[in-house]
């Protein structure tokens, strides 16, 4: 094995960390060839580490006046002018490097970085683009151009980025539920599939693992969402749900609500109203001016504890739906079900407990996620990648009608965004039938 040269026992060196052996080591080549461009340049960048920056732009300026012909050193110029607050001239430096090697998506992304500094946005985004034109993986890109894009308004677009950057190795330490679903918004559904396997393999009794598998197989497809998923999710989720589901994904369940509601019922505090499956009770403020009594029901303690916080329930119940429901006979005039029946595929069971617990003339309002079916395919319910059911029109009212209810009202309506995307929902009121 051949001995190392100087200049490559120096970087050995430096790249270790050893910066004041390393700096000996650059100086005794310049000792002996005091023209020696390379050992000048990376002595200036050791000395602008260092803390010794004029000094060391010194060099790495001299060292390409000798020898200008080198793409990486202008990008370490670039770098070491960033970080000295020079962004106009680091920009020049990138621009020079790029002119000379225009295939380096680091250097690409280091200018694109520069320009968005400088609010030169579009330009920022078109460099971030060739960065990913010559290294379609490069993550530093993929994750600036993603945070740019959220930045300007583009959710959607943003959002393949961001998980095309989380998906690329190494993926040590990131959840597997976080993968599945990059995968998922990217359309890799066998992917997803397989991050949601491994992880069930891991974890032979997780309840959120199965869960997914089953919806992006359609193998083993559940009823219901089971007990064990949901609390497992929403109590993880608790905290963050409001600023999430509200602030992020635009959630619109308590305005659906607000409008099925609205000429039906006097705003006079007269009705006993079931806010069924209320979560943190975003819908609470909506139904307490109907409500002589608000109860809420849910399977998560945490997202009843934050219910808990509003103010505005007379009762809080920590319940599987159906089974609360079957125990009540006659007992509510308003019963609201917003964005819960995502997690029921089968209505049948859930349907009939509502009829059975509403007094005669009392209603029963709530979303769905649309689920498209044509003459040729007839669809029930469907249970998606993202883990939620979707319902067909046909379906849902074929369910209301079996169990006493009569469709009173059904609207298009977006219930939220994902990834940036409306969510299309229907929002339906039905009423009690008699007995």
């Amino acid at each position: 094995m051949s001995e190392r040269s100087p200049i490559d026992s120096a970087f050995v060196l430096h790249a270790a960390g050893a910066l004041a052996e390393a700096e000996s080591a650059y100086r005794r080549i310049l000792a002996a060839e005091p023209q020696h461009a390379e050992a000048q340049h990376y002595l200036g960048v050791l000395l602008h580490q260092r803390g010794l920056t004029e000094e060391g732009l010194a060099l790495i300026l001299d060292a390409l006046e000798r020898d200008a012909g080198s793409a990486s050193r202008y990008n370490d110029l670039g770098n070491v002018l960033v970080q000295n607050g020079a962004l106009a001239d680091a920009a020049a430096a990138f621009r020079r490097s790029l002119d000379l090697n225009g295939a380096d998506a680091n250097v690409w992304n280091n200018f694109a970085s520069v320009l968005q500094r400088q609010e030169e946005l579009a330009d920022a985004e078109s460099a971030y683009r060739e960065a990913l034109r010559c290294d379609a993986d490069f993550v530093p890109a993929l994750s600036n151009l993603a945070a740019l894009l959220a930045d300007t308004g583009r959710d959607e677009e943003s959002s393949l980025f961001a998980c095309r950057a989380f998906i690329q190795p190494p993926l040590a330490g990131k959840p597997p539920k976080m993968l599945g679903i990059a995968h998922y918004r990217l359309g890799r559904i066998a992917q997803a599939a397989e991050c949601y396997r491994a992880w069930l393999h891991a974890e032979p009794g997780n309840a959120i693992a199965r869960h997914y598998l089953a919806a992006c197989t359609g193998e083993n497809v559940p009823a219901r969402a089971p007990d064990g998923f949901l609390t497992t999710l929403f109590d993880d989720m608790a905290e963050s749900f409001d600023a999430k589901l509200v602030g992020k994904l635009a959630y619109r369940g308590p305005e659906i609500v607000a409008g099925l509601l609205r000429g039906q019922f006097a705003a006079d505090a007269a009705l006993d109203v079931l806010d069924g499956g209320c979560g943190t009770g975003l819908c609470a403020p909506v139904l307490a001016p109907y409500a002589r009594h608000l109860t809420g029901v849910d399977l998560s303690c945490r997202m009843l504890q934050k219910a808990g916080e509003r103010q505005r329930y007379g009762e809080l119940v920590e319940a599987e739906l159906t089974a609360y429901l079957r125990d009540r006979h006659d007992a509510f005039d308003l019963i609201v079900m917003a964005d819960t029946l995502i997690y029921f595929g089968d209505l049948a069971a859930l349907f009939a407990a509502v009829r059975q617990a509403l007094r005669p003339g009392g209603a029963f309002a709530f979303t769905v996620e649309a689920a498209t079916e044509s003459a040729s395919q007839p669809v029930d319910y469907r249970l998606y990648p993202s883990g939620r059911y979707g319902h067909s029109p046909r379906y849902f009212a074929q369910a209301l009608a079996a169990a006493g209810l009569a469709l009173r009202r059904s609207e298009d309506v977006v219930l939220r965004n994902e990834f940036g995307t409306p969510t299309p929902g229907i929002g339906v009121l039905a009423g009690a039938l008699a007995r």
